[in-house]
């Protein structure tokens, strides 16, 4: 089984819970360190006697940090310097007491990434980087010593799995190397188009963690961004039917998101490809992917992603529908295309596709 957007890995830790070998690949470096984490053999017994370890040595740990000039002034904005000395100081101790050759190494970076938002000012629940000064954040030895009982009470539940260890790659799906055995089974969920900057949501962990100095960086490469710039008059040829269709209805009301839907379309087009050739004959790839609009134009990803796929080599795909009921954070967008809670026409993933493609 693969996933070639992994993710944080739900794919993966419910490939090895079934107990079938896995493989995946995802660009994003706090993403790729929670699906390792999610789905190391790892027990909960030995995670606590750890996590107790750290408890006594932070009284005595330095809280100088060990960041770059750049990343402390991007990361100082969002925390009082009570919590960004004492994230420092639990920091320090994780890397002091737990080998770099210990598999509990990456489980505890991603125990201290989780709590990151919760004691900063990060508005709560917000799908894009927002500062709410009026926000009590958590203290953090008692937010991390609550996420270390909840990850080690899912590595006791998690010790029946009898899959071997995924093999999950930090990498482009349009650029990385094939794995070694062919696939049978791809499930994945792409991400959206003019939708969430992954490396802006993940920018606390990433500059905590030394992924990045500066966490825009991250975007590079990473399909759905708006950082690409490219020559729609060039690049419109490559587009199938439908994503000349959406481009250029959406040129009309933006052409610099309609430049970015193109690049989209267009690395989907090539992810398609990729993941025809990472099947096997008789392999099948299940895609879970959603529309949307902007500018007041639909953007419709399940019908381009579908042409995607017969172009690449399926020979069949199916659809179904799915209902979303609850999306509590900023489901829809104005009429300049800006998330909102306040209701409006346009809903932002109110329902999603399932897509079924057969070799």
């Amino acid at each position: 089984m693969g996933d070639v957007f992994c993710g944080c890995g739900t794919v993966a830790h419910e490939a090895r819970r079934a107990g079938l070998a896995f493989w995946g690949c995802d660009i994003n470096p706090v993403a790729t360190l929670i699906a390792k984490a999610k789905s190391a053999r790892c027990a909960g017994a030995s995670m606590r006697r750890r996590s107790a370890e750290i408890e006594a040595e932070m009284d005595g740990a330095s809280r100088a940090h060990r960041l770059s000039p750049i990343a402390v002034q991007r990361l100082q904005r969002w925390f009082s310097d009570s919590a960004f000395n004492d994230l420092a100081c639990l920091l320090n101790t994780i890397n002091d007491v737990v080998p770099h050759s210990s598999p509990y190494r990456s489980v505890f970076h991603c125990a201290f990434s989780a709590i990151l938002k919760d004691c900063s000012q990060w508005q709560q629940r917000s799908v894009k980087p927002a500062l709410d000064r009026t926000k009590v954040a958590k203290d953090v030895r008692r937010a991390f010593a609550a996420q270390v009982e909840m990850m080690a009470a899912a590595f006791d539940e998690a010790g029946k799995a009898t899959g071997p260890a995924p093999d999950i790659r930090r990498a482009n799906v349009l650029t990385v190397d094939p794995p070694s055995e062919l696939l049978d089974l791809i499930v994945t969920s792409p991400p959206y188009v003019t939708s969430y900057e992954y490396a802006d949501l993940h920018q606390l962990s990433s500059l905590w963690l030394g992924f990045a100095d500066d966490h825009r960086i991250l975007r590079q490469g990473s399909i759905g961004t708006f950082e690409y710039e490219i020559d729609l008059r060039r690049a419109h040829t490559a587009l199938n039917r439908t994503g000349k269709q959406v481009v250029f209805t959406l040129y009309e009301q933006d052409p610099a998101a309609a430049r970015a839907v193109a690049q989209y379309f267009l690395d989907m087009q090539k992810m398609a490809a990729r993941c025809r050739e990472f099947l096997t004959a008789e392999g099948v790839a299940i895609f879970v992917i959603g529309n949307t609009r902007y500018r007041d134009v639909p953007i419709d990803n399940a019908a381009h992603l579908a042409e995607s796929l017969l172009e690449a080599g399926f020979k069949r795909v199916r659809a179904t529908r799915r209902r979303i009921s609850n999306k509590s954070a900023t489901p829809f967008r104005d009429a300049a295309g800006r998330y909102t809670r306040l209701r409006t026409r346009n809903p932002i993933y109110a329902e999603e596709f399932v897509l079924i493609a057969h070799l």
